[in-house]
């Protein structure tokens, strides 16, 4: 792989801070990312901003097909002749944010659901998160690299001040494990702080009691949206419309102290507060 420092200066070009363009500089590190990947020959896999195609190029020699999708028309620019170069047919370039990309239409052109990679920028690495979550119909697996700061937000336990909305929400659908810890050094330009691959296997069957998941995820938002305030206040001081009285009668049924904060409920109890908030409204 061509240097990213000696390309990028080729072409009179410099990392975009304002993409949060940090290039992997590495090749073996590329190569150990896709061999975690677990890639298979049939696997359709979309990469969330290819740039200069470190992980590009070891994934397509994997993969039957890649989405490369990439924001910088610049950067696609140099893409392309890196791929030729390795004689790469099996990649598609999309040029667009990753946010407006269509994951459920991908998946329909495969036999097999999405296996999504990248390395995110710290500026839309919840968004994704999120599209992830409610892609994961069609979307088996996703191995990302964040920076540490967040990665630690994603496998926090309760109790940790790391613990949050995303935490819970992909705990309830997910199941988590670290890959390994990349180095700052190993990107140009260089990152202040270390990153961490992250595994998300969305291919797991958990069991829950029936309940709502789109008012759960509500039920979420609002409890962390004031971390700082005890469940009961939280929750009626939040958009869900719910008087304090009710937030308390609804925590109580569930078996939750009204008094305790969001950072304390694991996935299970967030379920039974969401199916008791229902009870509770209704019997209104």
């Amino acid at each position: 792989m061509t240097s990213p420092k000696a390309l990028l200066r080729a072409w009179n070009l410099r990392p975009k801070k304002k993409l949060g363009q940090h290039f992997l500089v590495d090749p073996s590190t590329a190569d150990m990312i896709a061999r975690h990947s677990r890639i298979s020959a049939a696997a359709t896999v979309v990469e969330i901003g290819a740039g200069l195609g470190a992980l590009t190029i070891p994934v397509a020699r994997m993969a039957k097909r890649v989405y490369a999708v990439e924001k910088d028309s610049q950067l696609i620019q140099l893409l392309k002749p890196e791929l030729l170069h390795h004689k790469l047919a099996n990649v598609d370039i999309i040029e667009k944010n990753i946010l407006d990309v269509d994951l459920q239409m991908l998946a329909g052109k495969s036999d097999l659901p999405l296996v999504v990679i990248g390395n995110l920028p710290y500026n839309i690495s919840s968004q994704v998160l999120v599209k992830l979550i409610a892609a994961r119909g069609s979307v088996n697996r996703a191995i990302l690299m964040f920076q540490k700061e967040l990665a630690r937000r994603i496998t926090a336990s309760p109790g940790n001040k790391d613990y949050g909305r995303l935490t819970v929400m992909l705990a309830y659908c997910a199941e988590i494990k670290s890959i390994a810890t990349v180095t700052a050094s190993l990107f140009y330009p260089a990152p202040k702080i270390d990153s961490e691959v992250v595994e998300i296997n969305f291919d797991v069957r958990r069991r829950y009691p029936p309940h709502d998941e789109n008012m759960l995820f509500q039920v979420i938002k609002a409890a962390f949206g004031n971390r700082r305030k005890t469940l009961r206040n939280a929750l009626s001081n939040s958009g869900l419309q719910i008087e304090p009285l009710q937030a308390k009668q609804a925590l109580i049924a569930a078996g939750i102290d009204p008094g305790r904060r969001a950072e304390t409920l694991d996935v299970s109890e967030f379920v039974a507060l969401q199916i008791s908030l229902v009870q509770v409204l209704k019997a209104q």
